[in-house]
């Protein structure tokens, strides 16, 4: 192991070595954000782009984005052009990342506060003139310092939200931010199904429920989400639970209703990208998740949500919700949400339907 660490050791200094380099960063007319990661990712960087574009209206904004977050920046106005990336497959990438080592960029922010080998690689056949991240700890016994292909690293401070800490990566401009919150850009046919498929709730009270996020272990399972749905109509007999679902569950989740048999309980409508899920979600009056993704669309909304999180403070204080109105239930695991406590649950939604019911 001391020798297969030494030797990567020595393969990361070499592709982390310093480049002549003579470059003013004032002199910035390109720029490349790497984002080819998660769909909660991409949400909580809009600001980045936002802040950027309005600071530097001149300046071209491209983002290497993943396949499943590319539909994030759909209609983003402060987003120029996006090319999407396979974070896997380095070799089925080559294509792009030489296409984009033609553009000639002036700058590459890239997010990570790790050492991350496929964003090295990619950096150094992209070729910006400068190079910007967050602080890094290092990697194989190599300190974040000793990395000179990255020209400025960024302070990652302790009890920040990511979205505070990937909006530093633009101080290095000399800007300092207005706003922090997310940016969804939804189509106006978005923005008619989803409000024609609301349609015939009205007066009701939504509540979006998520049963899943992408990491294995976030799920509500069926028993659970049962006794939730019933035990919220017991209290409040005016609700209409949407159960929000993904293009490749919808039909299993129909059926998993279907022997529910609430009659105030059914799916969505089949959504196509998660911004036709965030047009659907911005028409709810209350959601409950256990995905981040669906909890920063909730909150670039500002919705009133309950999310159910791991037994891990520091992943959550990275990744909060941001909505005015928000309360979290931690489960008993720091790897999924085994054994949550659906009464503390409840409790949370009463709390939040009555405050919202009021102010109505």
């Amino acid at each position: 192991m001391f020798l297969t660490n030494k030797f990567k050791a020595l393969l990361l200094r070499f592709f982390t070595r310093n480049k002549e380099r003579a470059f003013n960063i004032k002199d910035v007319k390109k720029i490349l954000f790497f984002r080819y990661d998660r769909i909660g990712d991409m949400i909580i960087t809009t600001p980045v782009f936002r802040e950027l574009k309005l600071f530097l209206p001149e300046i071209r904004i491209t983002v290497l984005a993943s396949k499943s977050n590319e539909s994030v920046l759909k209609n983003n106005p402060y987003v120029d052009d996006v090319f999407i990336n396979h974070k896997n497959n380095f070799f089925s990438d080559s294509l792009i990342l030489l296409k984009l080592r033609n553009k000639n960029f002036d700058a590459c922010i890239e997010f990570d506060h790790s050492v991350i080998p496929h964003a090295i690689l990619r950096l150094n056949i992209i070729n910006p003139k400068i190079v910007i991240s967050v602080s890094k700890e290092g990697r194989y016994g190599v300190k974040g310092e000793d990395l000179k292909l990255y020209d400025f690293y960024t302070e990652k401070k302790k009890n920040l939200h990511f979205r505070d800490i990937w909006l530093g990566t633009l101080t290095p401009f000399g800007l300092k931010p207005k706003s922090n919150h997310y940016d969804l850009f939804c189509t106006v046919t978005q923005k008619e199904v989803a409000s024609s498929f609301i349609s015939k709730f009205y007066g009701k009270f939504l509540i979006g429920i998520n049963l899943e996020g992408a990491i294995e272990g976030k799920k509500i399972e069926f028993k659970d989400l049962k006794e939730i749905c019933q035990r919220l109509y017991e209290v409040h007999n005016n609700i209409q639970v949407i159960i929000l679902t993904a293009p490749n569950n919808h039909r299993i989740v129909g059926e998993m209703i279907r022997e529910l048999k609430l009659k105030y309980v059914l799916s969505s409508f089949k959504t196509n990208t998660i911004m036709d899920m965030a047009a659907l979600i911005n028409q709810m009056d209350l959601i409950i998740t256990p995905d981040t993704s669906i909890t920063h669309i909730a909150s670039a909304y500002n919705k009133p949500v309950v999310t159910i999180h791991e037994n891990n403070k520091d992943s959550y204080r990275l990744f909060a919700p941001t909505s005015e109105l928000n309360r979290t239930i931690f489960s008993n695991s720091e790897k999924g949400i085994s054994k949550f406590s659906i009464s503390l649950l409840l409790s949370y939604c009463d709390e939040l339907i009555n405050y919202i019911i009021t102010k109505k």
